[in-house]
């Protein structure tokens, strides 16, 4: 197999310090993710691997230089890698539906699973999304949340989680109600901060514009004018998962998500996840995105350990036939 070579002329040092990265930590991130090795000569490269992988790892070293007059941090080579690994030119911005207005500039979806999942949620009034770790699910819907708040289409946002590793008896728990689910919300809180910032955030919930609460407070209310996110849903059962339903009121939109494969329920209770998918399927204004583990968009190594469960999962699956 023939190497592959890069080479860019005239040697600009800092765009090549850029691309390379502290200790060449940049090169590693490609190295790792396509499965080849990065050779550095000066201003050229030379990529030793499968033809293909060569080839994409060619393509991510070009694009990768363009941007590389500012500095390049390990989440934009490893969100770049991933466009590229699905044949998207890193960094390129057309066909990726419109833009939200999040502290993000730089958010979008990077897979096409991940573009249908923001046009649904933009397009109906309950969104479900299912799916592994790691594909944007939940960042993705909050994303969606605050540009919804924004933009002024909603007066506030209401994030919801199953606090079942608890039992959702919560008392034994230390401290005040507050204290003893916040755990279970962080997820919740550190997209909230990364997507408008700490400050912004606080004064938010101080105005009771933003809510973040485990399900069982939902029960009797009805949310109107409100983007209500239901997270870890997979862990609520049939009876929970109505009973969020229903308190969609007026001028409201919900996203549902969750993880069929990672339930938390005791052992003999149906998740309100699945039962939905099969009640809701049919209903108009529902949508449903079921993504896979190629629509993973964490660290590389996060989708080789998705595919292994997979496989392990079927191979279980065929030997108890």
């Amino acid at each position: 197999m023939k190497p592959a070579e890069v080479s860019f002329k005239p040697v600009d040092n800092k765009r090549l310090a850029n691309l390379c990265g502290a200790l060449d930590e940049n090169l590693r991130q490609i190295e790792a993710a396509l499965d080849v090795v990065v050779v550095r000569h000066g201003g050229s490269f030379t990529i030793a691997g499968e033809p293909e992988r060569t080839q994409q790892a060619a393509q991510a070293l070009r694009s990768f230089y363009v941007r590389a007059g500012d500095d390049l941090s390990i989440e934009d080579v490893q969100l770049g890698l991933i466009e590229v690994a699905r044949g998207t030119p890193a960094g390129e911005t057309g066909a990726h539906g419109s833009a939200l207005k999040t502290r993000r500039h730089d958010l979008r979806g990077r897979t096409p699973r991940q573009i249908q999942y923001l046009e649904q949620i933009q397009r109906h009034d309950i969104t479900f999304a299912i799916g592994p770790a790691g594909t944007g699910k939940t960042y993705l819907a909050v994303a969606c949340a605050v540009d919804a708040l924004e933009r002024d289409a909603v007066k506030r946002l209401v994030l919801v989680r199953p606090a079942v590793e608890a039992g959702e008896r919560l008392g034994f728990l230390p401290g005040d109600m507050a204290q003893k689910v916040d755990p279970y919300l962080r997820p919740l809180y550190d997209a909230l901060y990364d997507l408008m910032g700490f400050d912004k955030v606080t004064k938010l919930f101080e105005r009771s514009m933003i809510e973040v609460a485990p399900l069982a407070f939902m029960r009797g209310r009805t949310l109107n004018q409100s983007f209500v996110i239901l997270d870890e849903a997979q862990n609520t059962t049939p009876e929970q998962m109505k009973m969020f339903l229903t308190r969609l009121g007026f001028g409201s939109r919900a996203v549902v998500t969750g993880d069929v494969t990672q339930v938390d329920l005791p052992r003999g209770h149906k998740s309100g996840l699945n039962e939905a998918a099969i009640i809701l399927k049919r209903v108009r204004g529902i949508a449903f995105t079921r993504f896979q583990s190629s629509d993973v968009v964490r660290h590389p190594l996060v989708q080789r350990i998705v595919n292994a469960y997979e496989r392990h999962g079927k191979e279980q699956t065929r030997s108890d036939l």
